[in-house]
């Protein structure tokens, strides 16, 4: 069973004006345009082509996941997401609160967690993503260590078991964090590399933030077209530009960390965070045949199947591990199943179900993303 899917962008400030317009090929409007949802979830599902209603209302247990294109014109906000323990624990405890699910000071909105995957469509696309080891973060504040604003940092920063008091002074914006803040934003003015390329785009936006120094702490990663990252639960990270395909379980629990003039729970926020230091987490792809790549993280919730041009054109055969969502970011493809046959042009989706197979051929970059079987 093929369906075609559609879904209007959210307008969300840091959205691109351009990103998402050019890649379905539609003129800009001039507001702002930052994502894409294709799936079930109540915040945005999608709309069903050529009848009425939403995805939503076909599946009475909507999909594990959800599909996003992002577009970031402007950095999000740094974040992190729970377990599903911390989920299923937070949602009850604000559940028996009493505190409305569209409170702005609400935590969980729902009992599942959120791990997610970006796969980059813009070279570049940039993120923050993971405490890196303190001996890095050292060597790069090196060349600005002169500046007694940036004293305490220092001080404070000496081994890896130090990020989470670190991390506490600045999110709660502790003596000589503003100071701090100002110094580390003047200094990036006259440093080079990519954490102080960092630091000046995050000082542009969000001016005085202790997200600034923050940042510092963070690996700075830069993915070229086709590379991955996986953020699973408590990996603090912000998207800080480009155009992406997003991938995630289908919950709306995020637990903000600074760059945002939302509220930021800082002691739920610690309690999620995982503080320890590790290797910027990219997400290799396996290889199934040339030009067909599967990413799959370690949950069951998602994983992303990718078919490039070269592929679609010799014609390729994938096996369905259950319902997925198509999507077409270039050229077109034409899905053959058991139970029918859809075509789907640049910036078309389709939710596919109850197929063993299906062959998908034409010339497009199309996006299959289903239960990681």
């Amino acid at each position: 069973m093929f369906v075609g899917i559609t879904n209007t962008p959210r307008d969300y400030a840091w959205g691109s004006t351009t990103l998402i317009p050019e890649l379905l090929g539609v003129p800009a409007t001039g507001a702002p345009q930052a994502e894409l949802w294709l799936g079930t979830h109540h915040g945005s599902p999608a709309r069903l082509v050529g009848r009425d209603g939403t995805l939503a209302d076909l599946l009475e247990d909507g999909l594990p996941f959800l599909l996003k294109v992002l577009a970031a014109g402007a950095p999000l906000s740094l974040q992190a997401h729970p377990t599903p323990e911390q989920a299923r624990a937070g949602f009850e405890r604000e559940e028996r609160a009493g505190i409305p699910v569209d409170a702005p000071h609400r935590n969980y909105k729902d009992p599942f967690h959120k791990p997610e995957l970006v796969y980059a469509l813009s070279d570049p696309f940039t993120a923050l993503a993971g405490f890196r080891p303190v001996a890095e973060t050292r060597s790069v504040l090196e060349p600005a260590a002169g500046d007694p604003r940036i004293a305490p940092l220092l001080e404070r920063l000496r081994e890896d078991g130090d990020l989470r008091d670190v991390f506490s002074w600045l999110i709660a914006r502790g003596p000589g964090v503003a100071e701090l803040t100002d110094a580390v934003a003047e200094a990036a003015d006259r440093l080079d590399g990519s954490s102080w390329e960092t630091v000046r785009l995050l000082a542009a936006h969000y001016p005085g933030d202790p997200g600034i120094p923050i940042s510092l702490l963070l690996h700075t990663v830069v993915l070229g077209t086709g590379e991955a990252l996986f953020l699973p639960a408590g990996n603090i990270h912000a998207y800080l530009g480009g155009l992406g395909i997003e991938l995630m379980a289908a919950s709306d629990n995020v637990l903000r960390g600074g760059l945002t003039p939302k509220h930021v729970d800082v002691p739920e926020l610690q309690e999620v965070l995982d503080f320890r230091p590790l290797p910027a987490p990219y997400l290799r792809p396996e290889v199934l045949e040339p030009g067909v790549s599967a990413f799959r993280p370690d949950v069951p919730d998602f994983a992303l199947t990718v078919v490039e041009p070269a592929a679609a054109r010799r014609g390729v055969r994938l096996a369905m591990p259950g319902a997925a969502v198509a999507f077409v970011a270039s050229g077109e493809a034409t899905l053959h199943g058991d139970r029918g046959e859809l075509r789907l042009g640049r910036g078309a989706a389709a939710y596919l179900a109850e197929e063993p197979a299906v062959q998908v051929q034409g010339d497009a970059l199309l996006f299959l993303a289903h239960a990681n079987a």
